[in-house]
């Protein structure tokens, strides 16, 4: 049965302490995301993280300060290697749907192998994603 993953990308607003990848990020675009990605019900969702790959939402982590912006295409493209490694492991990236919540360097390199994507948010500047995500959710 084909599984539905959900993948967000990191932002740079943490915590300043050590904690589950779904707290650690405190950023609006983070949690209407995450509030977006739980209303569809996904098998999975996961966080695209600059510094650790493919992260759990319950994975405990510390806090960092890496985004793949300043990053050179090298440097994203083994990031990228590494975060469908990840993804073999959990999911097909053939027959499996995978809903895109990330800025275009986070889904540029991974995006050519995932054969089923969806990328509600992309052309969206940051304050029209926040828009977009709030009228998906209720009330």
């Amino acid at each position: 049965m084909k599984k539905r993953i959900v993948l967000i990308s990191c932002v740079s607003q943490k915590l300043p302490y050590r904690a589950k990848a779904k707290d650690l990020y405190i950023s609006s675009l983070f949690k209407f995301s995450l509030r977006y990605a739980k209303k569809l019900n996904p098998d999975g969702i996961y966080v695209l993280s600059a510094k650790y790959g493919l992260l759990n939402l319950d994975q405990e982590i510390d806090p960092y300060e890496k985004t793949l912006i300043n990053m050179s295409a090298t440097e994203i493209t083994e990031w990228a290697s590494n975060v469908l490694s990840q993804l073999r492991r959990i999911a097909s990236l053939e027959n499996d749907e995978f809903i895109v919540l990330a800025g275009y360097k986070y889904r540029k390199y991974l995006l050519p192998h995932l054969k089923n994507t969806i990328v509600p948010l992309k052309g969206m500047r940051i304050g029209e994603q926040i828009h977009y995500l709030k009228g998906q959710l209720p009330g």
